[in-house]
């Protein structure tokens, strides 16, 4: 197949190239769209601080009878790369038609500026921070994602592997069963690690009372995820506009905060009801009925979603895991909540991936991030 990029410059192009994958998973039953005006707001220079550091260039792919057949977007994230000592070159918002030829020359196009800017790896599919949807789905193809996933067709993965690209790291999910009771065995120990370690749990009455302790809360993530695949710290800007973004769609009751005797936050948990079928049924607008669909999701759910999970390292095996998952499984119980999803883990994060092995589970999907070295 003849392809020609262009690169996308204005507001309508850029629409085209949020709404693309809307298109090309069309009737599918396990895909769920983002929201448009997020995905807007998410790739703004205006409105997203990320761009304060930040470079990113967007692409999408048109074949002979110029109609849309893919879309990639480079990023160059400073922050990272003076991490790690490496000059890398990111690639995320990748979907495509089932060509060889339209994967080829998005690619090809990101590496040039890769060169261009003399990086010595692409890798991705990655966004240009940790809350942006990473990696290419390599199983579970007949699972429906959480809105922080991807869904992303059986031919992305053999198809990057052609063009040279191998496994840097590979993320899992987990369905985890929640118990209709908690046995009585939790009962105890969480009161005795409470005991051992002088550790209280917080539960949140107001969003006013929550708001007051997210600082020290990004605080202890920035300090845990520091080594963490892909993460960048985050700057203040960033905080104020991811405050922004979840506090209208976090509920309390699936919120749980650790303190220690001196009233610093040593581990927090962070649920959310599921949100993916309402996505699904408002075809990624809010308008008309999206926002009814979300509402309806957050009221009344049988599936929870673990957003986040942060443990201070001086705290690591003092149990405070264990209050986190005591606080929010009651509360999930109490709810109706039966099955709880969580988001990706990297491969090795046997710590987090440990806590699911006291429930019924299934490690149902796995997603991966693709490098490659670039040759000068």
């Amino acid at each position: 197949m003849k392809v020609t990029i262009r690169e996308v410059n204005t507001r309508r192009e850029m629409k085209r190239f949020v709404e693309f994958p809307n298109r090309l998973y069309k009737g599918n039953p396990y895909y769920v769209p983002q929201l448009v005006t997020g995905e807007m707001n998410t790739l703004s220079r205006t409105k997203n601080p990320a761009f304060e550091f930040c470079q990113i260039r967007y692409w999408m792919a048109f074949d002979e009878r110029n109609r849309l057949v893919g879309r990639i977007a480079g990023i160059i994230n400073p922050i990272y790369n003076e991490k790690t000592a490496t000059k890398y070159m990111r690639f995320g918002w990748l979907d495509f038609i089932e060509d060889e030829d339209v994967l080829k020359a998005l690619v090809q196009t990101v590496e040039q500026w890769a060169r261009e800017q003399q990086a010595e790896c692409l890798h991705g599919p990655l966004g240009m921070t940790d809350f942006d949807v990473s990696g290419t789905l390599i199983e579970g193809f007949e699972e429906i994602p959480t809105v922080y996933g991807k869904y992303n067709f059986p031919y992305y993965g053999p198809m990057m592997e052609k063009l040279g690209f191998e496994k840097e790291v590979d993320w899992l999910e987990f369905n985890v069963k929640v118990p209709p009771v908690l046995p009585e065995k939790y009962v105890k120990m969480a009161e005795i690690i409470k005991q051992r370690h002088k550790l209280q749990s917080i539960r949140f009455k107001t969003k006013k009372e929550l708001l007051s302790q997210l600082d020290q809360v990004f605080e202890l993530l920035n300090q845990e995820y520091d080594n963490i695949h892909g993460f960048s710290q985050l700057t203040k800007a960033q905080i104020e506009s991811l405050k922004k973004q979840f506090l209208p769609v976090l509920r309390l009751k699936y919120i749980s905060v650790v303190k220690n005797e001196e009233g610093k936050i040593v581990g927090f948990g962070f649920c959310m009801p599921s949100l993916s079928k309402a996505m699904q049924k408002g075809k990624g607008r809010l308008f008309p009925l999206g926002l009814v669909h979300i509402q309806r999701a957050l009221m009344k759910n049988d599936t929870l979603d673990s957003l986040l999970i942060a443990i201070d390292s001086a705290y690591k095996d003092k149990g405070v895991n264990a209050l986190i998952f005591f606080d929010i499984g009651n509360a999930a119980i109490k709810s109706g909540i039966t099955n709880v999803e969580t988001t990706r883990e990297l491969e090795e994060n046997h710590k987090v991936q440990n806590l699911w092995h006291r429930f019924e589970f299934r490690q149902h999907k796995r997603a991966r991030c693709y490098i490659k070295k670039l040759k000068p």
